[in-house]
């Protein structure tokens, strides 16, 4: 299974991968090499067999090689197809490694919508531990990927898809405060934010 969702806080890893545990699969995710350098999450990731990607080097590719290993021995692999944290909290425009690795693996997309962790850390704030912060998972239908398929189009749809899917998770999102930096409408910005190009 190869799991592709939007990315708006360091949580959201923990949210796929509980959810994954409710299913009994573990996910394995490739993140980013500088992470595994860390002292305890180094640690972590490592035990956890966790893919690193070593971003905008020459090097990057090297990690959809662990990835299709992984998917080609039957396991579960996620990825944020947007490479990094969206500053914004709107979905950007994805990177094509997800379309490239189900293209390869023949292992349809399976998109996620997420909601809700970047309440407790997201990217330019501090972590906020005193409340409980609700998440919502939204999963879609698989989608599948031809051994021919162009990669940019592709790459559109599983973006689209996980646009959707975000829209669907903010609207049934339990709080909702219009006036918290948090908030986005659930429609419109996520999907005019999906359909700004590369």
């Amino acid at each position: 299974m190869l799991i592709a969702s939007n990315h708006s806080s360091s949580l959201d890893p923990l949210a796929i991968g509980y959810l994954g545990l409710l299913r009994q699969r573990r996910v394995r995710f490739l993140a980013k090499s500088e992470l595994f350098s860390k002292p305890v999450l180094g640690a972590l990731l490592r035990n956890g067999k966790q893919i690193p990607v070593q971003r905008h080097t020459a090097q990057a590719a090297e990690a959809l090689v662990g990835g299709l290993d992984a998917l080609m021995h039957g396991e579960c692999v996620g990825v944020f197809p947007e490479g990094t944290i969206s500053p914004d909290l709107n979905p950007i425009a994805g990177h094509t490694g997800t379309a490239r690795l189900a293209s390869l693996s023949g292992v349809p997309v399976l998109p996620m919508g997420l909601w809700g962790a970047h309440r407790a850390v997201t990217k330019g704030r501090g972590l906020d531990w005193r409340r409980r912060v609700p998440v919502t998972v939204v999963v879609g239908e698989p989608i599948d990927i031809a051994v021919d398929a162009d990669i940019e189009t592709a790459t559109d749809r599983i973006m689209a898809a996980i646009c959707t899917l975000v829209a669907r998770a903010r609207e049934s999102y339990p709080d909702s405060d219009p006036s918290a930096w948090w908030y986005r409408a659930p429609e419109a910005a996520v999907l005019r934010s999906c359909r700004e190009t590369r």
